[in-house]
């Protein structure tokens, strides 16, 4: 029998061959699509990453040119104040690196086989001029009251921004009778006039607090100014560590120093001539025209009780002068200009001694060591 159509098994079967062959074709292209689309977001995530890594590398570059412009643009004040309080606060010109060349510098205690260190002091030190050494120190950044020593800034606030040939009429503030029966005066009378050169002898060489504030009013107007120019003349010399209230020393609780600060101000104070030729007095007489027209001396002699002969004189060296102090809330003190036997130039200092006898022993211990 012969057949004349077409076998439906064979149908069936070709069929299913091309069905599979399709789905396999479609696997394929899919198989091929997905492997397509994950390249893709490989490159997409490695440029979003390119674009972001620049962004911070472009910030980080905008972060520091602002900041080196900001510290290129400072202004050269602001710079100067914050240099110096990194100085200060680092002590780093104490050790040597700032002034190093011009200035005696320590931040610790410095002991000496030729010096005892006597209980009852508060402070002390040796300072070789010549060497920029300091050969013994004692508590010398210790904030200190200065009772009278203060007087050394006053004189030489009065120097820089005064005449000395000015006469001066002394105000009633400034008069005798303002002061306590304790508080040591030269003893001027409201209308007395006098020239600053007169008043300045009568500050170093015998302690006039009167003086003291006739200096101040005449340089300032009145206290509080002048006090402003000590603290700013104070600044000016590195001596930081110090405040002043007043010209005279008189207690108050804000006016402080340190025997260091109290060196720099009178390692500048003995730049002056002027200043030399008061500390170096034996005696001065000031010339006073008083209120109703007349004229009057004043006989003025130091202080110190080497000048006065009360303490014996050093032997290792020579006491050109200086400045006293003593209130019962600052002890005793005292800072010298001395030369020893070769004439090499030193500042010796006491502060906070309890009696004047242990301030000279202590005294004259430093000076014999030279």
């Amino acid at each position: 029998m012969k057949c004349t159509g077409k076998q439906p098994g064979t149908e069936r079967g070709r069929t299913r061959k091309k069905n599979n062959t399709a789905n396999k074709k479609r696997v394929s292209n899919t198989r091929y699509q997905n492997q397509r689309l994950a390249k893709k977001k490989k490159r997409r995530k490695k440029r979003q990453a390119g674009c972001l890594t620049c962004i911070l590398i472009i910030l980080c570059l905008a972060s520091a040119g602002i900041y080196f412009f900001k510290q290129s643009s400072a202004k050269p004040e602001y710079l100067a104040e914050e240099l110096e309080a990194a100085e200060y606060n680092k002590s780093l010109y104490r050790e040597g690196s700032l002034y190093a060349e011009e200035l005696c510098v320590a931040s610790n205690d410095i002991s000496s086989d030729q010096i005892e260190r006597i209980s009852g002091i508060h402070a002390a030190a040796l300072f070789d001029m010549n060497n920029k050494e300091v050969d013994f120190s004692y508590n010398i950044h210790d904030r200190l009251y200065p009772a009278s020593t203060t007087k050394i800034l006053t004189a030489l606030v009065a120097i820089n921004q005064g005449n000395l040939d000015d006469m001066v009429t002394v105000s009633e503030n400034a008069s005798a009778s303002s002061f306590a029966a304790d508080e040591q005066i030269c003893g001027l009378k409201t209308g007395d006039q006098l020239t600053l050169r007169d008043l300045l002898y009568g500050l170093i060489l015998y302690s006039g607090n009167d003086n003291a504030v006739a200096i101040a009013e005449h340089i300032a107007g009145n206290m509080e100014a002048f006090a402003d120019m000590m603290n700013e003349q104070a600044a000016a010399l590195m001596a930081t560590n110090s405040h002043f209230v007043n010209s005279n020393g008189l207690h108050n609780e804000d006016h402080y120093t340190t025997a260091y600060d109290l060196y720099l101000i009178f390692n500048e104070c003995i730049k002056h001539q002027e200043f030399m030729d008061m500390i170096s007095a034996d005696s001065y007489t000031a010339h006073i025209t008083e209120a109703d027209g007349n004229t009057s001396e004043m006989k003025l002699a130091p202080t110190n009780y080497y000048a006065s002969g009360e303490a014996p004189l050093p032997t290792g060296g020579t006491v050109i002068g200086g400045k006293t102090g003593t209130t019962s809330e600052a002890g005793n003190c005292l800072i010298l200009l001395d030369r020893d036997k070769a004439e090499n130039p030193y500042i010796s200092i006491v502060m906070g001694a309890d009696t004047k006898e242990l301030l000279y022993q202590e005294m004259t211990a430093m000076i014999d060591s030279m």
